[in-house]
């Protein structure tokens, strides 16, 4: 390294997610289901949004997929303020930028899981050969390689979930939300889920997962609890607003 590339000062890494007093209220009277969130996770976190029924998780993950957009406050998804984009934009955004893994594993019936998880690039414009490829990849890295042709219901719930994970990282978009991954699932499979989360995030892929369970949070090196729609604690305070 030259004296003049090691005086140079490092790149600041930018936020992946950036919320500053975000607010979603609902209802006449409005009740706000999230109550002023301020929080930032940079790129390569593996993250726990923890807290009980009713505590502001889901509005959060709609938040921050961009399946919503804040009352009040700013919210950044990969450095681009959510206000600022039209639908078409919005949709854009959560086709190239962010994963979707849900409780319900929302697999076509009647379908393999090799053209389950090539329809995640459906509205990419990606040739349906090139879809097929990328799926096959996906599979492989989630480990079933060896289940391509199989049908939804020739597959195990944890098989499932790995389908449906496939699926959401098919398009290897820098942001993966699991709404809780693991709560159809028997303990073993949860584990194993649990554990391809972690090799996931290993490949650069930033993880957030929402989840009532506290054991599940607790495997995981960053927990934000919420409660009546506010933050209450985070575990490591990396990245938060200053």
């Amino acid at each position: 390294m030259t004296a003049t590339a090691a005086a140079l000062p490092a790149r600041p890494v930018n936020p992946l997610v950036a919320l500053d007093d975000v607010q979603r209220a609902y209802g006449e009277p409005p009740v706000l289901a999230c109550a002023g969130v301020s929080l930032r996770i940079m790129p390569g976190e593996l993250v726990a949004i923890v807290g009980p029924s009713g505590s502001g998780k889901s509005t959060l993950l709609n938040l921050i997929g961009t399946l919503d957009r804040p009352t009040a406050g700013v919210a950044r998804i990969d450095g681009l303020d959510v206000d600022d984009l039209d639908d078409r934009s919005l949709s854009a955004l959560r086709a190239y930028r962010i994963g979707f893994v849900f409780q319900q594993f929302h697999l076509a019936e009647g379908v393999t899981a090799l053209d389950n998880v090539a329809d995640g690039l459906l509205y990419t414009g990606v040739p349906r050969a090139e879809r097929r490829r990328r799926a096959a990849e996906a599979l492989e890295r989630v480990g079933l390689g060896r289940r391509l042709d199989h049908h939804s219901n020739q597959l195990s719930g944890g098989e499932r979930q790995r389908v449906a994970i496939a699926r959401a990282v098919v398009g290897d978009p820098p942001l993966l939300l699991a709404d809780e991954p693991t709560g159809n699932l028997d303990t073993a499979s949860g584990a194993a889920i649990v554990e391809l989360l972690h090799e996931l995030n290993a490949q650069g892929t930033t993880v957030v997962v929402i989840t009532h369970d506290a054991e599940l949070a607790g495997r995981l090196p960053r927990r934000i609890a919420l409660r009546d729609g506010r933050v209450v604690s985070d575990s490591t305070g990396i990245g938060e607003p200053r």
